[in-house]
Order: structure tokens, then C-alpha cells, then sequence
């Protein structure tokens, strides 16, 4: 270890970092318990603050909680926000929930906010776009972690494309929180075409059943709220009930989630609003 170490350092000191052919790659190993190597070669390192660079991303932070998370997180207006939902989420379910979104304006905010202890607590279709996801991959991920709470969390639109798998919830009594965060649009493609459209909405609009009444039919318990004061003791009643449960919160029909890149920007024209 030794060795192999100070020879390691005589490199680092006697050539001139110019010289060195980019190609050649070390040949040095350094050999031994990290424990005692690591520090051999730190201390050859000149250490970096990068202060000026770090409080150029501290600004920007700052600059997109003011115009976006304050108000998604503590709202002021009367319309409740997908991501006060999911505030309070994280603290009944003490962040040690598994979240399984859908595809839409929901499973931005849902993955943005939602907190986790442990890992495999995040399941989503990413990218895919796979609306419908939400309700049979829930139903998995209980039997997959029966002994944690699973929520799955879904858009208006995402809920209709399988609700049919509410009879397997009956049939098999998995215990699944369904949480259906409504906002009577097919909120993501409607954000778009507000913002790159002129608001001119083609096929967004959703008229959608009682979804607490069609719960009932397969003998699932449920319930729907709309107003700020109701909403953390019905999300609390869907936490501690025993057996599958349904809660749609009615959010603002034309909140937006932000920041977000459009479509052929660089990351530097990102919008907060």
C-alpha cells in the first residue's frame, strides 16, 4: 500500500499537468483500506469553494420557490392545489407511503412534492405516458409491500381508463388508497394549449361520473371534497380505514404546473409562470 501510494504522489507532483497525453490513462492502482488511502490522496487536492457558482443556483432556487412553490404549497386562493394535497400527504402518511402517480398534471406535482424514508416508494410510468397506469399498478404494488400504505394517485382523465380494475380491488379486497385529484381537464395537453395555443382548447374538457357512487357499486368506501377546510380530515379518513378507499379532491380547473421546458427549448429558457 505504501508503495504503491507515495508513488502515486511523486506522479502527481513531478509531472506538469501539460505534458500529460490525454489519451494514457493511470496506470497507478493505489492499494489498501480506503480508510488509509483516500486521505493520502486528498490531502494532494487544493480545495474548491465554488461560492460564486454555488449562490448562482442558491438564486435561482429561491427565484423558483417565490414564483411557483409558495403558492402551489400555501395557497391563498379558495382553489385548492394538487400540490397542498400532496403537503399533506407526506405528513398522515409520515412520508413512509408508497406513491404510485398516473400520467399528467398530478404525477408532475406528485413526484415534484411527495416525500419518501425509504426507497422503491416512487412507482411511475416516467415518461411513457401510459395514462391508466395508476389503478392496476397500485393493486401490484400492494401485494408487492402489503404491509405499507399504498396511494395511488390519479387524474380524471387516467382514472376512466381503468376503472374497470375496481373489480379486481373488490374481488381480491386489496387495500388501496385511490386518490383522484379532479380538475374536470385533461390538465397537462389543456396547459399547453393554453400557454402555446391562445387558449384554444380542442378536446380537453372531461365530463366525468360520480366517481364516489361507482366506487360504491364494487363496495369501496369514498368520498369528495372541495373545500380547504375539509380536505386534511378526509385525506386522514382514506389513511386510516381499513380496506380500500376512494377520495376525489376537486383542485382549480386551470392551475398550472410550473417550471416547466417547452417543447424545443434549452434548459435555460425553463418557465416559472
Amino acid at each position: 500500500m505504501d508503495k504503491y501510494a507515495k508513488q502515486a504522489k511523486i506522479i502527481h507532483l513531478d509531472i506538469d499537468p501539460a505534458e500529460i497525453d490525454k489519451n494514457v490513462k493511470a496506470t497507478v492502482p493505489v492499494w489498501g483500506d480506503c480508510k488509509e488511502t483516500l486521505p493520502m490522496l486528498t490531502e494532494l487536492i487544493d480545495k474548491k469553494s465554488h461560492a460564486q457558482w454555488l449562490q448562482r443556483f442558491r438564486d435561482f432556487d429561491q427565484q423558483e420557490i417565490d414564483a411557483c412553490i409558495k403558492d402551489e404549497l400555501n395557497p391563498t386562493s379558495e382553489q385548492l392545489t394538487m400540490g397542498e394535497v400532496i403537503k399533506f400527504l407526506n405528513e398522515l402518511t409520515n412520508e413512509e407511503a408508497v406513491i404510485v402517480t398516473d400520467v399528467g398534471q398530478h404525477q408532475m406535482v406528485a413526484c415534484r412534492y411527495a416525500r419518501f424514508k425509504q426507497s422503491k416508494s416512487n412507482v411511475t410510468s416516467g415518461g411513457l405516458g401510459t395514462m391508466g397506469f395508476a389503478l392496476p399498478a397500485s393493486i401490484g404494488a400492494k401485494f408487492g409491500a402489503p404491509e405499507r400504505i399504498v396511494v395511488g394517485i390519479i387524474g380524471d382523465g387516467g382514472i376512466q381508463m381503468t376503472i374497470q380494475e375496481f373489480g379486481t380491488i373488490m374481488q381480491s379486497e386489496v387495500d388501496v388508497k385511490i386518490l383522484i385529484l379532479n380538475n374536470q381537464f385533461l390538465g397537462m395537453v389543456r396547459q399547453w394549449q393554453q400557454l402555446f395555443h391562445d387558449k384554444r382548447y380542442s378536446f380537453v374538457d372531461i365530463a366525468s361520473p360520480d366517481y364516489v357512487q361507482v366506487a360504491k357499486g364494487y363496495r369501496i368506501a369514498g368520498e369528495s371534497v372541495s373545500e380547504r377546510a375539509k380536505l386534511r380530515d378526509a385525506l386522514k379518513r382514506m389513511i386510516d380505514h381499513k380496506g380500500a378507499y376512494l377520495l376525489e379532491v376537486m383542485v382549480g380547473k386551470e392551475n398550472n404546473v410550473f417550471p416547466m421546458v417547452p417543447q424545443g427549448c434549452s434548459v435555460a429558457e425553463i418557465r416559472l409562470k
